[in-house]
């Protein structure tokens, strides 16, 4: 019993000092920077840290819950708890035996670098869509609401923000998010490539993880970045981010994007705010 704790003790900490660990130390500097660019930029005065963190908002009672549900998930991800749900690699080769059967269907012969590159886009994208999905189905399934009103719950917002979340709201992702890129992982392997490529799965981690590097915490802040009507077409900004969290009802419904803005402008629920406009969480 002792050495199964210690073993989960162990987990949770190499999770946590994990370079892909969305609040290790280089995130948390970048998303600093970047904060400080902002508050350079607009000449807000006053001390850069106590607008950055203002001491109201760490002594709030919701960052603090929001520190005891992260440190659950965090523990929680770094275990095998969600093992079972990856199930990625057997809708890939079901969707391969399928196609063999039915219309004759065999993988590329080979693995070029162009198709390569095409396959890691692709599996960006379904994996992006998916956020999406799991996300939408949240807020408009009666069933699943609850599980995401864990996070709506937040009445400040921070960077661990990011990971209050219900467990059932992370598990039907992973069940999602595999399906589906198993699903494009079997069509790549039909059109495009011989074979995934460790470099092309680890080329759409980088991607996410280059989102997150460039401002993808600020999304859960108070610091309001935009990037341009233009371009909050195609990405989520975070300020797009925050109106999402907002208690205007004209936010409701809004912005469920995780990078792209695409979905939902496919949907019908992409919201640009206006600059100044002003939010509560």
């Amino acid at each position: 019993m002792i050495e199964q704790a210690w073993a989960a003790l162990e987990g949770l900490g190499r999770h946590l000092l994990s370079p892909g660990f969305l609040l290790s130390p280089l995130y948390l500097a970048s998303t600093v920077a970047i904060a400080f660019l902002v508050w350079r930029r607009r000449g807000i005065g006053g001390r850069f840290l106590a607008w950055l963190a203002p001491r109201e908002m760490w002594r709030h009672p919701s960052t603090w819950l929001d520190v005891k549900v992260g440190l659950f998930n965090a523990w929680l991800l770094s275990s095998s708890a969600f093992a079972a749900l990856v199930v990625a690699p057997v809708v890939t080769h079901r969707a391969l035996e399928f196609g063999a059967d039915a219309f004759g269907l065999a993988p590329a012969a080979g693995t070029s670098v162009l198709g390569g590159l095409a396959t890691a886009a692709i599996l960006f994208l379904v994996q992006d869509f998916c956020r999406f999905l799991n996300h939408y189905l949240h807020h408009k399934a009666p069933a699943l609401w609850p599980f995401h009103a864990v996070h709506h719950s937040a009445e400040v917002l921070t960077p661990i923000t990011f990971f209050r979340a219900h467990p059932v709201y992370y598990a039907f992702q992973r069940l999602l998010m595999s399906g589906l890129v198993g699903l494009a992982q079997a069509g790549a392997l039909l059109l495009l490539v011989g074979r995934v490529e460790f470099w092309t799965i680890y080329a759409t981690t980088l991607a996410f993880q280059s989102y997150m590097f460039i401002g993808g915490h600020l999304r859960h802040s108070h610091v309001d970045l935009s990037y341009g009507r233009a371009l909050e077409h195609v990405l989520i900004s975070p300020v797009q981010h925050q109106v999402h969290h907002s208690s205007d009802p004209k936010h409701f419904d809004r912005n469920f994007g995780e990078v792209f803005a695409i979905w939902d402008w496919m949907f019908g629920t992409l919201y640009i705010p206006e600059r100044g406009e002003r939010l509560v969480f």
